[in-house]
C-alpha cells in the first residue's frame, strides 16, 4: 500500500480505538469505514470482524470494492459491511461511516423511538429529527435497506434494538456526529425522566438547518480533497 492509504488505515484504527474510551461501544462492537480509491478502483476501507481494536494493525483492514463487494485482506471485514457498502454506493457525499452501540442512543433504539426536535442540535444530523430504522437481523440486506431509508436526507440514524449509524464527509466528522447523537439521546432520556420535553416546531428547525449550512461553509472551503479527507457536512454554534 502507498503512504496515503497507510495513513488512512492508521486513521481508521485510531478512531476505532476511541470507541471504547468515548463510550460509543464496548469490547469489539462497532465498526468504521472510509471511502477509498485504490489504483482507480472505487471502494472502502473497513475494520475487521471481532478483533480487539488494541491489536489492530493497518494490514488487518479490508479493502472492499464498491462495484461488487469483493474484498481483500487477511481478516474478514466487519459483519456489518453490507450497510457500509450500500450507504457509500447510494450517498456519494458520504466519505466515512461510524457504527456504534452507545448506551443512551441504544436505550432509545430498543424502544424504537426516534430523537425528536427537543433540542436544536438535533439538526446536526441533517433534519428535523433523527429517525430510528426498522429492525432487521444484523448484517442482512434488510437491515441495510432499513438503514438507508432512515438516513434519507439525514447524516445519522438509530437502528432498532441495535445502535446508531453516523456518516460524514470526513472520518472525524462522522465520529463527532456519533458522539453528538449519543449526547442528545442522554439529554432526551433525562428530559423524559423528569418531565415532558417541549418539541421545537418545524419552522424553527428549518431555520436552524439553513443556519447550520452557513456555519459549515468555512470548513467546506478549508478542505475539499477526496478519499475521506473532505470537510464535515455541517458545523454548529
Amino acid at each position: 500500500m502507498d503512504a496515503a492509504e497507510l495513513a488512512a488505515r492508521q486513521a481508521l484504527i485510531a478512531h476505532a480505538r476511541r470507541l471504547g474510551p468515548s463510550g460509543l461501544s464496548a469490547g469489539t462492537s462497532g465498526n468504521l469505514s472510509l471511502r477509498w480509491t485504490r489504483a482507480g478502483t472505487p471502494g472502502l476501507l473497513i475494520t475487521p470482524s471481532g478483533v480487539d481494536y488494541a491489536a489492530l494493525q493497518p494490514e488487518h483492514l479490508a479493502f472492499m470494492r464498491l462495484e461488487d463487494g469483493r474484498w481483500g485482506g487477511p481478516l474478514k471485514p466487519s459483519s456489518e459491511w453490507r450497510f457500509h457498502l450500500d450507504i457509500l454506493r447510494a450517498r456519494p457525499e458520504v466519505q466515512a461511516i461510524v457504527h456504534a452501540h452507545p448506551t443512551h442512543a441504544t436505550a432509545l433504539a430498543v424502544q424504537r423511538r426516534p430523537l425528536p426536535a427537543f433540542h436544536y442540535m438535533v439538526a446536526q444530523a441533517g433534519g428535523r429529527d433523527i429517525r430510528c430504522a426498522d429492525y432487521a437481523t444484523y448484517g442482512t440486506a434488510e437491515l441495510s435497506a432499513n438503514a438507508l431509508a432512515a438516513l434519507q436526507d439525514r447524516h445519522a440514524c438509530l437502528l432498532a434494538n441495535h445502535g446508531l449509524i453516523a456518516t460524514g464527509a470526513r472520518l472525524e466528522a462522522a465520529f463527532h456526529l456519533a458522539l453528538e447523537v449519543e449526547a442528545l439521546a442522554r439529554q432526551y432520556l433525562l428530559a423524559l425522566a423528569t418531565g415532558t420535553p417541549v418539541i421545537l416546531p418545524d419552522d424553527e428547525m428549518d431555520r436552524i438547518l439553513v443556519a447550520f449550512r452557513h456555519y459549515g461553509a468555512n470548513a467546506q472551503n478549508a478542505d475539499a480533497s477526496g478519499n475521506g479527507q473532505g470537510a464535515p457536512a455541517a458545523a454548529a454554534p
